[in-house]
């Protein structure tokens, strides 16, 4: 049975025991919908000033909402719309302070201030994105892009 536990110390050590959880989380499972529901539930309760984590994955011809935490989303996203598409086109990761800035932002949720998007690619072709979004502007360092990259390798070294 999985256990989470509060995280400590810096920001750096608190995303090195995240990942630990994330990892014994999707351990020997290769399914993406288990993975990514339960991902999406253990960093959406993990880290602060968060409104909305999950997954989009891509269908050959657009993103399509996948397991998440928070309000209602928008289902189909095109690759070249928002932050998400831009993640799932560049596969680079997107990491907006202010998403009332980035050009054609899809408002999903009215509260979203900032975003970071990183896109999931496994042997070469591309899954989906993992998306958080935040009702803080400037939410998201370097730290936790790098902690949230480490999380979305984890999902996909757990696919079959």
């Amino acid at each position: 049975m999985f256990s989470s536990t509060t995280l400590t110390g810096s920001k750096p050590e608190q995303y090195a025991q995240l990942l630990a959880q994330a990892r014994a989380l999707v351990h020997g499972e290769t399914d993406r919908i288990a993975n990514a529901a339960n991902l999406s539930a253990l960093v959406y309760h993990a880290l602060p000033q968060l409104n909305w984590v999950g997954f989009y994955f891509f269908d050959g011809t657009e993103l399509v909402v996948g397991p998440f935490q928070g309000l209602p989303a928008c289902v189909r996203i095109p690759l070249h719309k928002g932050v998400c598409g831009a993640a799932a086109s560049t596969r680079q990761t997107q990491r907006v302070e202010d998403v009332d800035a980035f050009p054609g932002h899809i408002a999903c949720d009215s509260a979203s201030r900032s975003e970071l998007v990183v896109p999931l690619v496994h042997d070469g072709a591309l899954v989906g994105v993992f998306d958080l979004d935040s009702p803080v502007t400037s939410r998201f360092d370097a730290d936790d892009q790098a902690g949230l990259e480490a999380i979305a390798r984890v999902f996909v070294e757990a696919l079959a």
